[in-house]
C-alpha cells in the first residue's frame, strides 16, 4: 500500500504542476479573473495533498498505524472532490459544482486528522511493544 500512495502523490504532484502552468499560460487569456483564482486554487490544493500522500506512503513504509492509509484514501478522494470540482467549475462555468467542494474539503480536514491520530498511535503503540 505504501508504494501505491508514493507512485499517487508522484502522479497527483505532476498533475498539479501542470494545472498550473495550464492555468499561468492557457486559460490565464480564457477566463475571468475570479475563476482563473478558482482554477489556482484546486492546483494549489491538489500540491499541498500530493505532500501529504508522499508523507503518507512514508509513514506506511515504517509499518505506522491503519488509521495512515485511511488517511491516505481521504487525501485522493480530496483532490478529487475539491481540487476537481474548483477546475470543472472554473473551466465550465456550472455553479452546482461549488457545492461539491465542501465534500472534498471535509475529506482533506479528516485525512489530517487520522494522520495525526495514525501518527500519535502508531508511535504509541510502537514504543509499548519495545517494553
Amino acid at each position: 500500500m505504501e508504494r501505491f500512495f508514493v507512485c499517487l502523490a508522484g502522479v497527483l504532484g505532476a498533475l498539479g504542476v501542470m494545472a498550473g502552468a495550464f492555468a499561468a499560460h492557457g486559460l490565464r487569456a480564457h477566463l475571468a479573473p475570479r475563476m482563473l483564482e478558482v482554477f489556482e486554487t484546486g492546483a494549489r490544493y491538489q500540491m499541498y495533498h500530493a505532500l501529504a500522500l508522499l508523507a503518507v506512503g512514508l509513514l506506511l513504509a515504517r509499518r505506522a498505524h491503519p488509521a495512515v492509509t485511511v488517511a491516505g484514501w481521504l487525501f485522493a478522494a480530496g483532490v478529487v472532490l475539491f481540487s476537481g470540482s474548483l477546475y470543472l467549475l472554473a473551466v465550465t462555468g456550472v455553479r452546482w459544482l461549488g457545492a461539491i467542494t465542501p465534500a472534498g474539503g471535509l475529506s482533506f480536514i479528516a485525512g489530517w486528522l487520522l494522520l495525526a491520530w495514525g501518527g500519535w498511535r502508531g508511535a504509541t503503540d510502537a514504543s509499548s511493544s519495545e517494553t
